[in-house]
């Protein structure tokens, strides 16, 4: 077994390798990696302090399950959380199908330099080099596991895994220590399962962040080679493997200049996964992010995607003391090897025209059974039999079934408020407005400026019902979802790159689910027709702030049109309530934020269109007598709302900032209007 070194960490025992990279071979690495001088590291006792500070407030956002390690392999200071919990692994399994491999070597029962190949059937979805190359050609084992670890290539994985034997991996991570790691089955190969029911769980591999981070430590510290489990050099040549992975929106994503970081990644529907080590001036960190059950699945470049980002650049940051425009979308054909939600919907589509015998599992993964289902299909369409979904088979299948027709029905409309009753709230600031006045007739802290979260929409919305107000023709302009928007991380009206909507139906998305993709499409679309150059976002959010100071709302500053937090931007409770009152002028607008629930068709530039269903966010519409306008919450601003309240003739518009959860800012709410009816004296 490994020589290790156990420390108590967070909430779990996490393993470091008990020694760092001999001074010579971490030369050559970092100078291989492109290392930059040397900064001045944290002090120890405020390193993991500062880990957590930066990272829990990122685990506590993401919509999925996560497991989180962090740890410097000199010092053993670091960062976990539910570090322990079996995760599913994806891709990332393949590291310990590396090192099993180079363990083979050195038992001598492969040779690396060895001569491989491959027959048609071997090829599997997935395969990034091998499906370019013709069957039968040979290359050495050597390069297999550099496609195995540097493109993810399944085709190279198989055949690693058929070399070395498929019990292989799981005995050297026996061997090692590490038995919460498995590798399950070959790759797209599930009837060759080790364990079926294990299989059934967690698919190819299955590990935890707190095993992935020993096993980094043990390749970097080359503990395997004096083990002997691998031989002298192995571990250099391991690591130079990780750095060539070529998956750069992840952990390396974030970094500055000059830091590196050997690692791989994995990624199935619902799972994103991401570990290796970060090479930097404070020395090396090991880390590992396993997330699943993600909300959104949008990968790469997703949420998932941004979490792990961030908490890298989190890490280097701790213990060194130290948002990019996406490309252009373009039309791209749906082929084996994808996976997400646009496969699912493809796969339940696929199922309402195919014979039933051909009906296929709803699981997000485009494999040899889903290409059959769509050549079957192409086949009775009279299109080309490709396997592969283009333009016109999705023109051909209609709009896709996108699961909407589950969607419950919305609860009947309450009775309307009493007006008896103290006005008890949780919220930091408030302010109760008369709607046809301006005037502040009760608050609480209202010239207090703090963060708004998602409320800054109102100010989003705003700018583009001024310019529908000035052209009517606005509205149904076609609004073209960039990389950028359709990725953008938070609360989402679910548009994907490539999405092609009306801007009247987009401000639905951006009013009812709080879209903050919609919000970055819109502002993208209308900020490239403002005066300016450069960036259309920056330029409409500069427009934001100068709508803000026409306003008078002299406490207001924007830093980007969703609300996500921006130091030293945010507002008062009195200039959101004018600034709701604003937008309620418009007639557009109150038909938008009264509206419970809406069905939106999208078109989607690769040719197929869906259905998406958006929720309002703004529970108080399921209560008479009120109109709607806008929630906010994030965790520096806490729960947000400003709404519009009618009673008769009267109108009130009541904001809350910073109230404590997301059911207190409906309960201070209901209770200010309450007060503030009685103590008018309306009926």
């Amino acid at each position: 077994m490994i020589a290790t070194a156990a420390t108590r960490w967070g909430d779990a025992d996490i393993v470091v390798a008990r020694t760092g990279l001999p001074r010579l071979l971490m030369a050559v690495v970092l100078l291989a990696a492109g290392a930059v001088p040397a900064a001045k590291a944290v002090p120890a006792a405020d390193v993991e302090q500062s880990l957590r500070d930066a990272i829990q407030p990122l685990l506590a956002a993401h919509e999925g399950v996560v497991s989180a390690a962090v740890r410097h392999l000199d010092t053993g200071k670091g960062f976990a959380s539910s570090a322990e919990r079996p995760m599913p692994t994806a891709s990332l399994i393949k590291v310990p199908v590396m090192v099993a491999a180079y363990a083979a070597a050195r038992e001598g029962r492969v040779a690396l330099d060895e001569k491989v190949s491959f027959a048609a059937d071997d090829v599997v979805p997935g395969s990034a080099v091998i499906d370019k190359l013709s069957p039968g050609a040979t290359f050495t084992l050597r390069d297999a596991i550099r496609m195995m670890i540097a493109t993810s290539d399944n085709t190279a994985t198989n055949i690693v895994i058929g070399r070395i034997g498929l019990p292989a991996t799981n005995a050297v991570l026996d061997r090692v220590g590490l038995p919460g790691i498995r590798l399950n089955s070959y790759v797209f190969r599930r009837e060759t399962s080790l364990d079926p029911e294990r299989s059934r769980e967690f698919g190819l591999g299955n590990g935890t962040a707190a095993d992935f981070v020993r096993l980094m430590g043990m390749i970097h510290g080359r503990d395997l080679e004096r083990d002997g489990v691998v031989a002298d050099g192995a571990s250099a040549a391991m690591l130079d493997h990780l750095l060539a992975c070529e998956d750069r929106g992840t952990a390396g994503r974030d970094l500055p200049a000059g830091v590196k970081v050997a690692h791989k990644t994995g990624l199935v529907s619902g799972v994103r996964t991401d570990a290796g080590v970060i090479l930097g001036p404070a020395g090396p960190i090991a880390f590992c992010l396993l997330t699943k059950d993600n909300r959104d699945r949008k990968a790469p470049n997703g949420p998932a995607d941004d979490l792990i980002a961030k908490v890298a650049r989190a890490a280097l940051d701790a213990f060194e003391n130290t948002g990019p425009e996406g490309r252009p979308v373009e039309p791209r054909a749906l082929a084996a090897g994808a996976s997400g939600k646009l496969v699912e919907d493809l796969q339940r589509s696929l199922n309402a025209r195919l014979a039933e015998g051909e009906r296929l599992g709803v699981d997000g993964e485009f494999g040899p059974a889903t290409a059959a289902g769509v050549r079957s299909f192409q086949k009775s369409a009279g299109l080309p039999e490709t396997g592969t979904v283009d333009a016109a088979t999705w023109r051909a299948l209609g709009p896709v079934i996108s699961g909407t027709e589950t969607v419950p029905p919305l609860p009947p409309v309450a009775t309307a408020d009493a007006i008896d009753g103290p006005p008890v709230v949780t919220a930091a600031a408030w302010a109760v407005v008369d709607a046809d006045s301006g005037e502040l007739l009760f608050g609480h802290d209202e010239d207090v400026k703090r963060q708004q979260a998602s409320v800054t929409k109102l100010m989003t919305a705003l700018l583009v019902l001024e310019r529908a107000a000035a052209d009517p023709g606005v509205l149904a302009e076609t609004v073209k979802v960039s990389a950028r928007a359709g990725t953008e991380t938070g609360s989402t009206a679910q548009l994907r790159p490539g999405d092609r909507v009306s801007v009247g139906e987009l401000l639905y998305g951006l009013m009812l689910p709080s879209g903050n993709d919609a919000s970055v499409a819109l502002a993208e679309h209308v900020g490239g027709k403002l005066a300016g150059e450069g960036d259309p976002l920056a330029r409409f959010v500069a427009a934001m702030n100068a709508r803000a100071t026409a306003l008078g709302l002299r406490s207001t500053t924007y830093g980007n049109p969703h609300g996500l937090t921006v130091e030293g931007c945010g507002s008062t409770a009195r200039e959101v309530a004018v600034l709701a009152r604003e937008t309620m002028k418009h007639e557009v607008f109150r038909e938008i934020v009264a509206t419970r629930r809406r069905t939106a068709t999208l078109e989607n530039v690769d040719g197929y269109r869906r259905e998406v269903v958006w929720n309002n966010t703004n529970k108080l519409l399921g209560i008479e007598g009120y109109e709607g306008i806008k929630t906010g919450t994030t965790t520096p601003a806490g729960c947000c709302l400003a709404s519009c309240g009618r009673r008769g003739d009267r109108r009130l518009i009541v904001v809350v900032l910073g109230s404590t959860s997301t059911e207190s800012r409906y309960a201070d709410s209901r209770n200010l209007f309450r007060y503030a009816w009685r103590t008018l004296g309306v009926e």
